[in-house]
């Protein structure tokens, strides 16, 4: 049987896309847009993602009882772990954080604590929404900014009231006369009004009035405050932020006047008419329940916070007591709890947890069991060969070879990479890594930065023929054969 072509999604289209239509193999495709290699872990976090669509298809009360298959990635630095789950969360449009593993402590210690990092998710949940919901209601708020603007620079009149008729005047047929008069000349002014506007509005449309100087009130938040607790550990920030918050809704907004151009004024009140049209108590809600839906946190070097690998045979009673109170710390979090936020409670069951780490001098098992059972799928990626150093080179979108003569176009120079010279640039980041540390494609942007490091320099000076530069094998040989060679310099410069 043949099979069929995957569509592709453009990354700039996502949010025209639903996201329940993008199987297993599609999402892997897409990833391939950007990751050279690693299948079995796209394969991993595509059906994670194929089952969180999976479960919102079932009953109510059978997609509380599905949680979400956590997942360890194992594999040296800068081999795409960190790479996968960003363009991960792009792709389905999912709220994204990545921590640290070794930035948290245990309750009771100076350091942060883990709940924070659901706090992080949220308040990335509420930049999400808020940018789309802005996108949403800015055709709105710019009509509403025009009429603003006309108003200041000419009021509209759209009364057809007589004016009062004062004291004295003569009453029966005489009155209805004078009040019809006074009818027709109000209507004839206001239509002057109106045609006097509709001019306005279409030199403010054109842009003609750009310069020209507007006052308007806008509403100033009341003054900063100073920190309300004094010098604070960072795991008490939070209380801090709280009672900030809590003692502003007592301020009163004072309302001053501005006189700007228009140019700058439409920016000011373009911002007003749009956070006017949100509404908060909504867009807090929707920030909720896309973080407890669809949140995704990624914990890095989670291998440093194994006890027995990690600290050593002979490591103290301290470190190892701190690290396995971390994975006790964690391990509701993993589990399922609800975390307290500025934005309400947020329940963790169904937030999907991607953990990594190189563990070097550590292994999975080195976890607490608990924490272990909570991370069901482990996948160990492959470490990068000198054939996917040439795939990254030039196989992604924006690769570094494009951002490179991107830069570089800026200044009129035209670099050329022939094939010999990416097959070079990788056989040299590959040897760097393997008599060094191996750091796996980082290695790439310190090799090409040493590369172009003198054309960088000299580009603005560069003259005719000189713009267009050829990157072949002899170019990038004469400029890191010597550093390669020497040990103790590569481990300092590449």
């Amino acid at each position: 049987m043949t099979e069929q072509p995957i569509p592709s999604i453009d990354i700039q289209e996502l949010e025209q896309i639903n996201v329940d239509e993008l199987t297993p193999r599609q999402i892997v495709t897409e990833l391939d847009k950007h990751i050279i290699g690693q299948n079995e872990a796209k394969k991993s976090v595509a059906i994670a993602i194929r089952n969180r669509i999976r479960r919102r298809l079932l009953d109510r009360d059978l997609q509380e009882d599905i949680y979400p298959k956590n997942i360890i990635m194992i594999g040296p630095t800068g081999c795409g772990k960190t790479e996968i789950a960003r363009r991960l969360s792009r792709l389905t449009g999912a709220p994204f954080v990545k921590v640290e593993a070794t930035k948290y402590t245990e309750v009771g210690y100076v350091g942060r604590d883990v709940e924070s990092m659901v706090r992080d998710l949220v308040n990335t949940s509420m930049n999400m929404v808020r940018k789309s919901w802005r996108k949403k209601y800015e055709t709105e708020a710019q009509k509403n900014t025009r009429e603003r603007l006309l108003d200041m620079l000419m009021p509209s009149s759209h009364s057809t009231q007589p004016a009062p008729t004062p004291n004295g005047s003569i009453s029966g047929l005489g009155e209805q006369v004078q009040n019809g008069l006074t009818a027709a000349e109000n209507n004839s002014e206001a239509e002057r009004k109106e045609r006097a506007r509709e001019m306005l509005g279409r030199k403010l449309d054109n842009g003609e009035l750009e310069d020209r100087e507007v006052q308007f009130e806008i509403s100033a938040n009341p003054t900063p405050m100073v920190q309300v607790m004094g010098n604070l550990p960072p795991n008490m920030e939070d209380l801090d932020m709280h009672l900030q918050n809590m003692l502003g809704d007592f301020m009163p907004r004072k309302a001053r006047k501005r006189k700007l151009a228009i140019s700058q004024a439409r920016k000011i009140i373009l911002e007003e008419e749009i956070e006017r049209l949100i509404d908060p108590d909504k867009l807090q809600e929707e920030a909720v329940e896309r973080t407890e839906q669809l949140g995704i946190i990624f914990i890095d070097e989670i291998d440093k916070i194994c006890g027995r690998g990690a600290a050593g045979s002979g490591g103290g009673s301290g470190p190892e007591v701190s690290r396995e109170g971390v994975q006790r710390d964690l391990l509701p979090i993993v589990e399922g709890a609800t975390v307290q936020t500025r934005q309400g409670p947020v329940k963790t069951d169904h937030i999907l947890f991607i953990a990594a780490g190189a563990f070097h001098t550590s292994k999975p098992s080195d976890l607490i069991p608990e924490l272990q059972g909570r991370f069901p799928i482990r996948v160990e990626l492959e470490k990068l060969s000198e054939a996917d150093f040439s795939q990254i080179l030039t196989g992604p979108r924006n690769s570094l070879t494009t951002q490179v003569q991107s830069l570089m176009g800026t200044e009129g120079i035209e670099l050329d990479f022939t094939g010999d010279g990416i097959d070079e640039i990788a056989r040299f980041a590959f040897e760097v890594n393997e008599r060094t540390e191996n750091i796996g494609a980082r290695r790439l942007h310190t090799i090409m930065e040493h590369l172009l490091e003198e054309i960088s320099f000299t580009a603005p000076e560069l003259q005719g023929s000189e713009r267009k530069i050829l990157i072949d094998r002899n170019f990038v040989h004469q400029r890191l054969h010597d550093i390669v060679a020497d040990t103790d310099l590569a481990r300092y410069i590449l």
